[in-house]
This record gives C-alpha cells, structure tokens and sequence, in this order.
C-alpha cells in the first residue's frame, strides 16, 4: 500500500464511530421521511376515495315557503 492510501487508512479508521453514527441517524431520517411521504399518499387515496363516494350519494332537497317573505315584502312597498 502506498502512504496515502495507508494515511486514508487510518483516518478512516480514527473517524469510524462518527461515520457510523452519522449513517445510522440518515438512515433513520430517510426511514421517517418515506414513512411520512407513505402515510400522506394513503391518507390522500383514502380521502379522495371518500370524497368520490360521497360524490356519487344522492343528496336531499329542501323546499322552501317564501310566502310569508313575499307576503311582508308586498306590504313593505303598499
């Protein structure tokens, strides 16, 4: 082995706990970014598969008596 690569080496080597640690936690925050970006994509399948669900029910209709409003308009303009 040349000295540079020896010199690398041993860097490497003096730094291996902080390499590690420093893999372990970006792994762990990969794991909870795709765990997150998991979580958002269901809940917006879901979300959209209720929206179109309840889309598709029939809604009810409401009938309104406005004679008494016309009836208090009719004497507001006598």
């Amino acid at each position: 082995m040349s000295q540079e690569k020896v010199d690398r080496y041993k860097r490497e080597k003096a730094n291996r706990k902080k390499i590690m640690k420093k893999q372990r936690i970006m792994n762990v925050v990969r794991k909870c970014m795709l765990t997150v970006a998991a979580l958002a994509l269901v809940g917006w399948l879901g979300y959209s598969a209720y929206d179109t669900y309840e889309a598709g029910k029939e809604r009810a209709v409401a009938q309104v008596n406005y004679d008494a409003v016309v009836t208090y308009l009719n004497g507001l303009s006598e």
